[in-house]
């Protein structure tokens, strides 16, 4: 599994503080609220459950399937919705938890989505920005690191169901995914 890789871009230590910090951001910002947060899955699970353990909040947490990539390494721009809400968002302060910012698309459906069900607000907090392969104007309240247009896996993130047990993120070689 190492041989695929070509370089470690954030090592397990960089990516346990910066989720402590990002749940201390959290907690200041939500103090006295009980927020509902929702991860998208697949590739949240590792960095959600990190982060849900580092927020002392009292808060729901739910999940929702999307995904717009299937086997490939490039978006398809179909959004598909594995889940529907079997939850209440209205009046409610909404966090989507989302492995990373990349082209857009899932996640703009997503908020808009999300957003028509009228919660007292919507942010977003994702573990990865990658401005370089933006196709829809969106950003994250609560980011973790700003990567580089490389295909990342690791810490949840995925290229075929396969890499998301690394505890670190690394770059995949071109080779094994081309």
């Amino acid at each position: 599994m190492e041989e695929d890789l070509k370089d470690v871009l954030y090592t397990e230590e960089q990516i346990k503080q910066r989720v402590i910090e990002l749940g201390a951001q959290i907690n200041k910002d939500y103090e006295g609220k009980a927020p509902l947060m929702i991860g998208i899955l697949k590739g949240c699970f590792v960095f959600f459950a990190d982060l849900a353990r580092s927020i002392k909040l009292q808060c729901e947490i739910r999940f929702l399937i999307a995904s717009s990539y299937g086997f490939s390494s490039v978006t398809s721009g179909t959004v598909k919705i594995g889940t529907e809400l079997d939850f209440e968002i209205e009046g409610r302060d909404v966090i989507i938890v989302e492995d990373i910012l990349d082209s857009g698309v899932t996640l703009s459906i997503l908020r808009e989505h999300i957003a028509s069900h009228n919660p007292a607000s919507l942010k977003v907090c994702a573990l990865l920005d990658k401005p370089a392969r933006r196709q829809v104007p969106i950003s994250a309240e609560y980011l973790g690191f700003t990567c580089p247009d490389e295909f990342l896996v690791g810490y949840g993130l995925d290229y075929a169901e396969r890499y998301r047990n690394l505890p670190y993120i690394a770059s995949l070689k071109p080779e094994v995914y081309s």
